[in-house]
């Protein structure tokens, strides 16, 4: 499935006219199928999962799908340029049409092709090319995270083929599943003096115990007694950032959600809401006066709980 030896539009499995709502939504279908948090020590789909956002990442791009689109894979080889492609075929049209396609001519490839030729001396009418040179291979890895490390910001060691001791990056506070950071450089070395390639990260944030994340709110099921539901009561709630103090409503019906402003996660200039879902707890012990107790609370209630309930 890999993009290198299959159309970018079979890899997605799109027609090459689809619309860039269409794109996004086939993207994120296989996405979910093939997430190695979903296929966990699934090898196959973890290379899947890399051809579909490798391929996307192309199409995603109004421009390099233009590129992608008149070139093929000829597109995707590092240092392409498409200036001097459309120059190349214009040129070659010149020649065929004049009857003497390559009379005594010749075109740099390694410029065309930005090193996709590296490693190989060839020879034209003008003695032997020197070795061109070629980019580095893109190196690609994960970076686990705890959700106190996104909410916070982290600095996490990367282990890279290649490398004897590992690379720091700095996650910025927001990051999410699937989110990727490029370090120019940072990748493979390159062959005939050619530039490094890039280390390409993607981040995948490992689910909390106790708090869920949706997008940049956070949500916290507080258990609380029956004294504090009924009486209300001040709390203190945990959240990344230190304890807050929150006063529960007299009252609260279990499920109540209380909003903490801006105690979410941030993300560039936004932030999110925490909530607090209230979890009401019945005590363990027994107790025959305090079950007698709840037996009378029976006259308190305005009209039965489950009046209007209907299936």
């Amino acid at each position: 499935m890999s993009p290198n030896n299959k159309d970018l539009y079979q890899v997605l499995g799109v027609a090459r006219e689809v619309s860039a709502d269409d794109l996004r939504a086939a993207y994120r279908k296989l996405a979910r199928k093939y997430h190695p948090d979903v296929n966990p020590g699934d090898k196959t789909a973890e290379e899947n999962f890399k051809a579909i956002s490798s391929a996307y990442e192309v199409l995603s791009d109004a421009e390099k799908r233009k590129t992608y689109d008149e070139f093929g894979e000829d597109a995707l080889r590092g240092g392409f340029d498409a200036e001097q492609a459309r120059a190349y075929s214009q040129w070659k049209g010149r020649r065929e049409q004049s009857g003497r396609p390559f009379e005594r001519e010749y075109v740099d490839l390694e410029d065309l092709f930005g090193g996709a030729f590296a490693g190989q001396a060839y020879s034209s009418g003008f003695g032997t090319r020197a070795q061109p040179k070629m980019r580095g291979q893109d190196i690609y890895a994960i970076a686990e995270m705890e959700l106190a490390q996104v909410v916070e910001g982290a600095e996490v060691s990367i282990n890279t083929p290649g490398s004897s001791k590992p690379t720091r990056v700095r996650i910025p506070m927001g990051a999410q599943t699937g989110d990727t950071i490029r370090l120019r450089g940072k990748g493979g070395p390159g062959m005939g003096g050619g530039p490094a390639g890039d280390l390409v990260i993607e981040t995948r944030v490992r689910p909390h115990a106790k708090v869920q994340r949706d997008g940049l709110n956070l949500t916290l099921r507080l258990p609380i007694t029956l004294s504090e539901a009924y009486n209300g009561a001040t709390i203190e709630v945990p959240t990344f950032s230190g304890s807050v103090k929150v006063k529960v409503p007299e009252r609260s019906q279990n499920g109540t959600k209380l909003r903490l402003k801006n105690k979410g996660i941030r993300r560039k200039d936004k932030r999110g809401d925490f909530f607090v879902v209230l979890e009401l707890r019945l005590p363990e012990k027994e107790d025959a006066e305090f079950a007698e107790q709840l037996r009378k609370s029976d006259e308190l209630y305005a009209e039965p709980p489950r009046k209007e309930l209907r299936l």
